[in-house]
């Protein structure tokens, strides 16, 4: 979980290679409406966002897998934790970091315009969500080391 740009994608493919579980992309199971209104610059307000959050919920249900979403807020994730056995992961940094990835990537819909309401909208995970923290500096293959260290109790 995390704004847009903090790496869920990549850190979640290499997490995926890691645990040998699927990694799905949350951004492929908004509706056309949903990134139509995010290209043209528009944030999704939160009734853009449930019907995706159901279907995120109910992509998660099927079983072990990683799924990357941006789970802003609290109640997005509790949203998301209906599925059962649900552990969040928020890839945290700084609003400089992630704007300077954002401004190298090509050919995704969420322009660098709309990141100042992503960090606007997220609340940090709190102590009784049990969720991990990780800073994104280091490189994705390294932060998914780190996630996979921690979620099965070994060392990286």
């Amino acid at each position: 979980m995390g704004v847009a740009g903090c790496g869920k994608s990549s850190v979640g493919a290499a997490l995926s290679a890691l645990l040998a579980m699927p990694y799905i992309d949350g951004d492929d199971l908004h509706p056309a409406a949903n990134v139509a209104k995010m290209a043209a610059g528009t944030p999704l307000t939160d009734d853009d966002r449930w019907p995706w959050l159901d279907a995120c919920t109910e992509t998660l249900a099927t079983g072990n897998i990683i799924l990357g979403c941006s789970a802003l807020k609290r109640v997005y994730r509790d949203r998301l934790r209906r599925a059962g056995g649900v552990r969040f992961v928020h890839l945290s940094g700084t609003r400089d970091l992630i704007a300077a990835r954002m401004a190298q990537r090509s050919g995704h819909y969420m322009p660098l315009s709309l990141l100042d309401s992503q960090f606007a909208a997220l609340e940090p995970p709190a102590p009784d969500e049990n969720a991990l923290t990780i800073s994104i500096g280091p490189t994705p293959k390294s932060i998914a080391t780190a996630i996979a260290a921690q979620l099965t109790g070994t060392t990286p």
